[in-house]
């Protein structure tokens, strides 16, 4: 793809009419898991990062949406992004972005820290390593879990049924999936608070992504003050440093989040915050509603391409 990086430099020039591409992840595993293929995994990892790094100029993120307000961005900006703080962004995705000489910022959801779960992950392990043939789950419904893909078809509709309820209920939920399912989900998932030092140490960013990582529009104000301030503050008590930058969690507007919680980061003293809204973003942007998108292709090519389709959007 020797055409990629002019049109990248076409689409996403210097100075004021500059384009910032923000990329999303999570996860990166250390193989292809059968339950969830198409998540990142350390082969794949490798090779996007070896594409972004011949292609942009990958920044820290704080210092992208700095310049993107001065309009002294520089062209082809990029930045990597990784939300909730699982502990393979450490052991797996860490060495792969210092192969590269890349750097990341990655959102911590800290009341998960030293040994936490989200209830999400004790649906997918409940559901993962269930030895039943089936699978009845009070109140949503009967699993067959015979193959990788009747587990994945339970493990979406059982998401799908939990994910907008209380926090609190939500995790008794799964804790109520997970004992049904006869399993003790591990307890190993997220990061240590020793790895988010190592983290930040190496030269990534640490932001704050909440406590509970809980749907904002569902919470009352207080709630999410809480959430946003204690999350930010459990992580400057850790690192010894101010944190700046916040995602919210799941982070679609209007449905994730409100523009009152944009307006309580704002008000908190952030720097800037993320969405997962699709998109790039421009020089007039709301820095606390930066959009953030990750193509999902495996080839160099389509994923080239999807990258020049979302930075053309924001044009």
């Amino acid at each position: 793809m020797s055409f990629a990086k002019p049109v990248f430099q076409w689409l996403s020039p210097a100075g004021r009419r500059a384009h910032l591409s923000v990329l999303i992840f999570h996860r990166v595993l250390p193989q292809i898991d059968d339950l969830f293929p198409d998540e990142m995994h350390a082969e794949r990892f490798d090779a996007v990062c070896a594409w972004l790094k011949s292609w942009f100029n990958v920044m820290p993120l704080d210092e992208a949406v700095r310049g993107l307000t001065s309009g002294e961005l520089p062209s082809r900006a990029c930045c990597i992004t990784f939300d909730d703080g699982y502990a393979d962004n450490h052991d797996i995705a860490l060495p792969i972005l210092e192969k590269h000489g890349l750097t990341a910022t990655f959102f911590v959801a800290t009341g998960f820290l030293d040994g936490g779960r989200m209830w999400n992950d004790t649906v997918i392990e409940a559901v993962r390593y269930c030895r039943h043939s089936e699978l009845a789950v009070e109140g949503i419904g009967q699993y067959p879990l015979g193959d990788a893909i009747e587990r994945r078809c339970a493990v979406d509709s059982i998401l799908g049924a939990l994910k907008y309820l209380a926090p609190a209920e939500r995790s008794l939920a799964a804790d109520s999936v997970a004992a049904q399912a006869g399993i003790q989900p591990a307890n190993d998932l997220m990061m240590s608070f020793d790895q988010v030092r190592r983290m930040r140490q190496a030269g990534m960013q640490i932001g704050a992504h909440t406590v509970t990582h809980p749907i904002l529009a569902r919470l009352g104000f207080a709630q999410a003050h809480h959430e946003i301030a204690e999350s930010r503050r459990e992580l400057e008590a850790l690192l010894g440093e101010r944190i700046g930058l916040f995602a919210y969690p799941n982070g679609r507007p209007a449905t994730d989040y409100l523009p009152e919680h944009a307006e309580l980061v704002r008000d908190l003293g952030f720097d800037a915050a993320v969405t997962t809204a699709w998109g790039a973003a421009t020089a007039g942007a709301d820095r606390f509603q930066v959009p953030r998108f990750t193509p999902w292709d495996r080839s160099r090519f389509k994923f080239g391409l999807r990258m020049m389709r979302n930075l053309a959007s924001a044009a």
